[in-house]
């Protein structure tokens, strides 16, 4: 008798039907979609806040340059003027022999694109596209201005 109770009980509980497991399934994918879609969201904005504080870091650098060197480094010297001494415009006599950043080249933005930089000696602009690296755009795509937009 034993046996035949067994037998019956697993002739009962045979399993999940073919509908239950693509239920199952279409909940965990909708659930890991939302899942995905906050950490995207949040690695966007950690971004942000990366190209922000990286931007500041450069005007620190710029008005440490322009401290010494009386202007700061105009729109076509660029951001290369804090590795290497720049040529044209006016001359600072003042540049240290290591340069104002210890750096090989200048630090890109969070998405691997250049900065932008525009300067007359008098005020500066720094800036980058954002993560869709277009011009323009809104919320999380919008540009990332140091200064107000140019």
């Amino acid at each position: 008798m034993k046996k035949r109770g067994m037998l019956n009980l697993l002739r009962q509980s045979g399993g999940f039907s073919l509908i239950e497991i693509l239920i199952a399934l279409t909940l965990l994918g909708i659930a890991g979609t939302f899942v995905a879609g906050q950490i995207f969201s949040q690695l966007t904005e950690g971004q942000i806040k990366a190209a922000n504080i990286q931007m500041k870091s450069f005007k620190s650098i710029l008005q440490d340059y322009r401290r010494k060197c009386g202007v700061y480094p105009l729109t076509d010297q660029g951001l290369e003027a804090l590795i290497s001494k720049p040529s044209g415009g006016k001359e600072c006599k003042n540049y240290p022999p290591e340069g104002f950043m210890d750096a090989e080249e200048i630090p890109r933005d969070p998405w691997d694109e250049e900065y932008f930089y525009e300067s007359d000696g008098r005020s500066l602009n720094i800036w980058s596209l954002g993560p869709d690296r277009t011009e323009g755009g809104d919320g999380t795509d919008a540009d990332i201005y140091l200064n107000k937009k140019k």
